[in-house]
């Protein structure tokens, strides 16, 4: 069961310009919090309010359908995601994070050449599956792949290529879903009132982890824990996040897990909370003068460089560290004859060194009058992560309410895209083009 430890933000040693009285805060804002709570489970009845996330974890039919179709692809010896941003973050942080093994993912969520090459040329088509995910079916970054992919398994397998291929896309509209239907191509739903980062519990991230081994129900039981903890948990961390920032000029939010495989996590926070979060007007729609910058670290590496950073530079940080209790696995250190200097390591394990040096790094951000927190999860397991994943997406939610901008849009990234398909000359984008072409 994931755990919220805010006792370092009340220590005397983070000092009064940025110590919270946590307990007084939370008892304060507790009518505040529980109208957000009910005022977000209200608008999650329509569809246009972007919240059907809250409900994801429910959809036990799709998880089923899901299983169904990883059971009959046991032929497949490697998937292939092609998808960017919420289509491939989400489900790559938890594939990393579960160390699934009965299955190599690779996430193509770039558009490199050379890597994309490098990897059709080691590929064997008759065991490879290709996964084809855009909400919208019309991403700019999936479409050039998957022209490239599925020339490439026409080529090899003939007409045998629909089998290799799936798509995960909106279930009634758009170039994926309607070029499915035509072909006769297995394809899965992101549900229309779900947003591509908060669709990680969805088919876009529940088709790859069940093909790679993961048992995606534990997966929704621990989403669905978090749902029933969201004001207990979610709410309060989101609290704390938002206070530091606007009274006490901590704006930019530190995402640190311990342990390599929890990276993935921190790269989809950043995801979560930048895009959610950083909006130019409010739901009034007045200039928005404040608002987070979300930093995803990880440790130990980075108390080798950004910790330098976070306890000496710019006092505007509040640091929020993931740690694990069990492992799952570890690895003892032997004591080696002629490396005794290094003898406090004997007989200790890896994880255990990893804990101290988490230890430490919390210490030290203390002793230096740095505020932060600490998220603890039982182990990286399914259901352990499925609770963390719903969780960081309702502490967003909170944080929207709390800020009061629309946290289910993304404006800023929509803009981006329109220059995209201009300057590469869609159709209906003429005028946009004839303007970047002058201004260039």
């Amino acid at each position: 069961m994931l755990e919220l430890n805010l006792a370092d933000l009340e220590s005397a040693k983070i000092g009064r310009e940025s110590g919270l009285e946590v307990d007084a805060e939370l008892k304060a804002w507790a009518p505040e919090l529980d109208h957000y709570h009910r005022a977000l489970l209200d608008r999650a009845q329509d569809p246009a309010a972007m919240l059907g996330w809250i409900s994801v974890p429910e959809d036990t039919e799709t998880a089923r359908a899901v299983r169904r179709y990883a059971e009959g692809a046991a032929w497949a010896r490697e998937v292939v995601v092609l998808g960017i941003g919420g289509s491939a973050l989400p489900a790559r942080g938890l594939y990393e994070a579960l160390g699934l093994s009965q299955k190599t993912l690779h996430f193509l969520d770039h558009t490199d050449p050379l890597p994309v090459r490098r990897l059709l040329a080691r590929l064997d088509p008759e065991k490879t599956l290709v996964l084809a995910v855009s909400k919208s079916g019309g991403t700019a970054e999936t479409a050039a792949l998957l022209l490239v992919f599925r020339r490439w398994l026409e080529e090899a397998l003939g007409e045998d290529w629909r089998r290799h291929l799936a798509v995960v896309t909106d279930p009634e509209k758009g170039p994926l879903r309607a070029y499915a239907r035509a072909e006769g191509i297995a394809a899965f739903d992101v549900p229309p009132e779900v947003g591509g980062r908060f669709s990680a519990l969805t088919p876009v991230g529940t088709l790859p982890l069940a093909l790679a081994g993961a048992d995606v129900e534990a997966l929704l039981m621990g989403a669905r824990r978090a749902n029933r903890r969201a004001l207990e948990t979610a709410a309060k961390s989101a609290l704390m996040l938002f206070l530091l920032d606007r009274h006490r000029k901590k704006p930019v939010h530190v995402f640190m897990p311990y342990g390599r495989r929890l990276l993935g996590v921190g790269q989809w926070f950043a995801q979560l909370h930048a895009e959610s979060l950083g909006k130019a007007k409010d739901q009034k729609g007045s200039r928005v003068h404040t608002g987070p910058t979300p930093l995803p670290a990880l440790g130990p590496s980075d108390q080798h460089s950004l910790l330098q950073l976070f306890r000496e530079g710019p006092f505007d940080k509040v640091v929020v560290f993931l740690r694990m209790k069990d492992p799952g696995e570890d690895l003892k250190l032997p004591a080696v004859p002629g490396l005794e200097a290094f003898d406090y390591l004997f007989e200790k394990t890896l994880f255990a060194l990893q804990e101290a040096e988490a230890e430490g790094t919390r210490r030290a951000l203390l002793e230096a009058g740095r505020p932060s927190f600490t998220l603890w999860i039982d182990r990286a397991d399914e259901e352990s992560l499925g609770e963390l994943y719903q969780f960081l997406m309702w502490q967003t939610a909170f944080l929207g309410e709390l800020y009061g901008v629309n946290a289910f849009d993304q404006p800023g990234v929509e803009l981006a895209k329109v220059y995209t398909y201009a300057l590469l000359g869609r159709k209906g984008y003429e005028e946009i083009r004839a303007r970047l072409l002058e201004e260039a």
